[in-house]
């Protein structure tokens, strides 16, 4: 969603200030440009600062708010449990860059380590664009809770890694081709 027309925010919301990470409290009645909305968080324009907003706060910008995705229904098998947690991670965004966090080849390992009879830890080590990016702990966390919400998680620790150093060599060639880089 990249929209030309600004929004009222419909009451307080806190953001996070792109790229340092720091919360803020955006007021009631500012006006936002809706810059990107994907993987259920929005990224906008106040004031010409940008700001990230979570899903779940969705009604501050006049939207609605999407449901988790919980996987539930079908047993829980090691290959379906994989599968689950890279179309998670695939719905992982950095808010500056329009491509998830597995096409930008920040994600570096993901193993899933049977805890009990039903019951999984996953251990995800992921690099950021810029070592000094202060989003990094915000998007660890949305690591952390979009796995969480999968049936048969139960602990998820991320790991940020910095060897070896992220280049644009890593991201898949689709993410290339959508960022005009071929």
């Amino acid at each position: 969603m990249n929209n030309d027309a600004p929004v009222s925010l419909t009451r307080d919301v806190e953001a996070a200030i792109i790229p340092a990470g720091t919360k803020v409290t955006l007021q009631k009645g500012q006006s936002a440009y809706i810059t990107q909305s994907l993987g259920g968080s929005y990224t906008v324009i106040v004031n010409g600062n940008m700001f990230r907003i979570e899903g779940q706060d969705a009604d501050a910008l006049g939207l609605e708010a999407a449901s988790k995705p919980v996987i539930t229904g079908e047993p829980v098998t090691q290959e379906r449990l994989e599968k689950e947690i890279w179309n998670q991670l695939r719905s992982c965004y950095d808010p500056e860059i329009p491509v998830n966090i597995v096409d930008l080849g920040l994600i570096y390992d993901c193993h899933i380590v049977p805890t009990a009879p039903g019951s999984h830890r996953v251990d995800v080590k992921m690099t950021l664009t810029a070592p000094g990016c202060g989003m990094g702990p915000m998007l660890a966390q949305d690591v952390q809770n979009r796995l969480l919400n999968l049936e048969g998680i139960d602990d998820v620790a991320v790991e940020l890694v910095w060897d070896p150093p992220w280049n644009q060599g890593m991201m898949s060639e689709a993410a290339r081709l959508q960022l005009g880089l071929l």
